[in-house]
């Protein structure tokens, strides 16, 4: 098989969706008895302090006997995720010094960095 013709066998379907820092691509190949079969796969971009970067993969391989039950745990987890937490996204939450509200108050009313000062004694 020439390169070109194995080229052609990779790319029989392909849909990318770009979310941020992270890219998602569903791609449907080919065994080689000729089925089709799903990888499905998340690239996110780190970049470094010098501005240079790359990529980590992450990739899932999912065969036609596993989509129905796929399929189904996939719609119960997001189903669930969307009526516990609604739609809304917190993005704030995706930073690295992201800090929640509980933290938050414990720092502002923390006195473990306060003196006691009795005033008397001045």
């Amino acid at each position: 098989m020439s390169d070109k013709e194995h080229l052609e066998q990779e790319e029989i379907f392909s849909q990318v969706l770009r979310a941020g820092r992270r890219t998602y691509f569903f791609d449907v190949r080919a065994t080689k008895a000729e089925d089709y079969y799903l990888t499905i796969t998340e690239s996110k971009k780190f970049t470094h302090d010098d501005g240079t970067f790359h990529y980590k993969k992450h990739k899932i391989y999912l065969y036609k006997e596993d989509f129905a039950e796929f399929n189904e745990m996939l719609k119960a987890a997001t189903d669930y995720i969307l009526t516990e937490k609604g739609e809304e996204v917190i993005s704030e939450r995706h930073q690295k010094d992201f800090k929640k509200p509980s933290e938050m108050n414990h720092e502002a009313t923390s006195t473990e960095s306060f003196t006691d000062v009795n005033f008397e004694d001045i």
